[in-house]
């Protein structure tokens, strides 16, 4: 048969499966994960028995990309300013800033760190001949001060249409802050609430449309999977293989390893449940290579984890962006010194250690720039001198091992965001231990705990009533605010950024209730 006929039987076959899935969820009510494991040995399969003739089939998983991407700056925006207003302290908020921040960045050292390590024992690049491509021509890498004059925002709809996530972030901080500030009074609460209601009901609205598409993910990751494992092509992977196999067992170790005993050690929590809740969201990962996209399953499965939507919309949103371990840590650390022990180079310990330096600097300083793991490794190459054009020599496995970096990458943030709840004592571990199954009222339940914990003690009691006293309803509980808009006749929670997904069909079926919401104490 030609190609395009095997294109076209490739597509019927993929149509066929969506159909299977589809019913699996309608006849046999399986749950999002299942149906997302199901589509992943499937899309193997795919891959597999229509090697090369994927096109059409590969449409499917690039549209669900798209949309996915097209929603999430507007998500963030609605979603960050929701949360910073209702969290009201801009103490806690400092807090949370600067425990994300940093464990963001640790992710990052150790992941670099390990890098180092195993590509020195493997002796990455040793012996290896090649002649370098005449035709590579280097990515512009930007200076320093223009990096960072770029993270803050210039014009509001150019990033939002460039999907710059940063400058986003940072305008939505900005304006949530200036909404606490101008709430201090009783005349500036009363000018301030249209706006807070027009935030929430976006909240809403987008959380709604996030949760429609995500609901295609098992499908978009039959596809995606499918093209990728159709377009490997092996023989040009060959002289790179220990390249390759390195990367993969440097962000095992720190996956699999330094995240939970991080998670494990500061929190005391057993990191095995962090993994049966996330899995879903790096299986999007891996498939997607995307980061930005993965953003809103990595927050609903945060959510079902029982951290609350606030820190997990903030941590998931900065983490997509900043201290990367994947496309920071450990590909420019590898290609770095494959560069070095090719090029037979003798490195001192200090100049190897250096490395990891440069990669914890880099992992800020191209922060939501395109193609973020290739101009991190250009980054470092130009500042150790390194020749660029090796970079050119992975490209074959770089697709291969980017499923891996992108899903370090979501998993460092998922990881960082359980850590920072549970040490501002937010983490609902009743969900995170499985004890009880995330419903849509949860939400309500989270934010009265959390307002009640920051009362608890003689001490907080007092300021509180002294803070009411003195109008101090902008540190309100969260959760008052959401039942003042329960005449929603959706009543979606405004905090909630996703909800469960497993009675869903194809993702636009509406959460049915267990039972009536019940009343937070």
């Amino acid at each position: 048969m030609s190609d395009v006929t095997l294109n076209w039987v490739a597509l019927g076959v993929t149509v066929v499966l969506f159909a299977g899935l589809g019913l699996l969820s309608v006849k046999k009510k399986a749950g999002f994960t299942s149906r997302v494991l199901l589509a992943t040995v499937l899309g193997i399969g795919m891959g597999v028995i229509f090697k090369g003739h994927t096109d059409y089939v590969a449409a499917f998983g690039t549209v669900w990309s798209n949309v996915i991407s097209a929603i999430v700056v507007p998500l963030l925006l609605f979603s960050i300013i929701a949360s910073i207003t209702n969290l009201g302290e801009s103490i806690r908020l400092k807090n949370i800033g600067i425990k994300t921040v940093f464990l963001l960045l640790l992710n990052t050292f150790t992941a670099a760190a390990i890098t180092l390590a195993l590509s020195l024992a493997f002796g990455i690049g040793k012996g290896f001949q090649y002649t370098l491509p005449t035709d590579y021509q280097q990515r512009e890498v930007p200076a320093v001060l223009d990096t960072i004059v770029n993270l803050f925002p210039t014009n509001l709809a150019a990033n939002w249409s460039e999907n710059q996530v940063v400058p986003v972030v940072i305008f939505a901080i900005l304006v949530a802050v200036s909404y606490n500030a101008a709430g201090a009074t009783d005349k500036g609460r009363a000018a301030i609430a249209p706006f807070k209601a027009f935030i929430d009901a976006g909240n809403v609205v987008l959380s709604r449309a996030t949760q429609i598409v995500v609901g295609f993910t098992p499908y978009a990751v039959l596809s995606l999977i499918a093209a990728a494992v159709s377009g490997s092509d092996v023989a040009a992977l060959l002289p790179l293989l220990v390249v390759l196999v390195v990367a993969y067992i440097a962000m095992a170790l720190q996956l699999f390893v330094v995240q939970p005993l991080v998670l494990a050690g500061v929190t005391r929590l057993n990191p095995v449940y962090f993994f049966k809740t996330f899995w879903t969201a790096g299986v999007v990962a891996f498939t997607s290579e995307s980061s930005i996209g993965t953003i809103p399953v990595t927050v609903r499965q945060l959510r079902g984890a029982g951290v609350p939507g606030d820190i997990a919309s903030f941590v998931a949103g900065l983490g997509a962006n900043l201290g990367m371990p994947g496309c920071a840590g450990v590909w420019p650390v590898l290609l770095a010194v494959f560069a070095v022990n090719a090029q037979g180079l003798d490195y001192s310990p200090a100049q190897y250690g250096f490395l990891v330096v440069l990669a914890l600097l880099v992992s800020i300083g191209t922060v939501g720039v395109p193609g973020t793991a290739t101009i991190t490794a250009t980054s470092l190459f130009a500042a150790a001198g390194l020749p660029i054009p090796f970079i050119a020599i992975t490209q074959p496995i770089s697709q291969i091992v980017d499923m891996g970096r992108t899903a370090l990458n979501v998993a460092g943030a998922a990881n960082t965001a359980v850590v920072v709840a549970a040490s501002e004592k937010q983490l609902d571990e009743d969900l995170y231990y499985l004890r009880k199954e995330f419903v849509e009222e949860d939400e309500d339940a989270i934010e009265a705990a959390r307002g009640a914990a920051g009362r608890s003690g003689e001490h907080a009691t007092i300021e509180a009533k002294d803070s009411a006293a003195q109008g101090g309803a902008v540190s309100t509980s969260a959760a008052s605010v959401f039942a003042s808009t329960s005449s929603n006749p959706l009543d979606f929670t405004p905090g909630a950024v996703l909800a469960g997904q497993g009675e869903d069909l194809c993702g636009v079926r509406l959460p049915v209730k267990s039972g009536s919401a019940g009343s937070a104490e």
